[in-house]
């Protein structure tokens, strides 16, 4: 019986760079993501990769994980290296699989392309929108 190979943090990386995942396809929080996304924008991929971890497990459960399963499924059927390893992984440690994490982050770095610091491009929305802006009424 052979023994399957585990997928390493790199191999998954270079994996998810050649998923065709599009961040604005999933449904997804982007302002959740733009945690991992902010400190990527400053240069900081060991926070972003804690980031990742940490947002993972939400960005699984609010719409990633169909997406993610998908795609890798096409991936293996499509040979490409290491799409078996790395659907192994995510079936057995679903959003704490490191090749999520890496989808993770490579999505993170995606938004912080399209939205280069633009908190409204990352899901924000303004604090009081124009219609409820409070203004002095006269009280009859």
């Amino acid at each position: 019986m052979s023994e399957k190979k585990a997928i390493t943090t790199e191999d998954a990386a270079e994996l998810g760079a050649r998923l065709d995942l599009n961040v604005h396809d999933i449904p997804i929080c982007l302002a959740c993501l733009s945690f991992v996304a902010v400190p990527i924008g400053k240069g900081d991929e060991r926070e972003a990769t804690r980031w990742a971890r940490r947002m993972a497990p939400d960005l699984w459960e609010e719409g990633l994980e169909q997406p993610v399963r998908l795609v890798l499924r096409r991936a293996r059927d499509g040979g490409v290296p290491n799409a078996d390893a790395a659907l192994a992984d995510v079936e057995a440690r679903g959003p704490r699989s490191v090749v999520v994490r890496e989808i993770v982050l490579r999505l993170a770095r995606d938004l912080d392309e399209h939205a280069r610091g633009d908190f409204l491009k990352m899901g924000f929305q303004p604090w009081r929108p124009p219609a409820y802006r409070w203004s002095a009424q006269r009280i009859e």
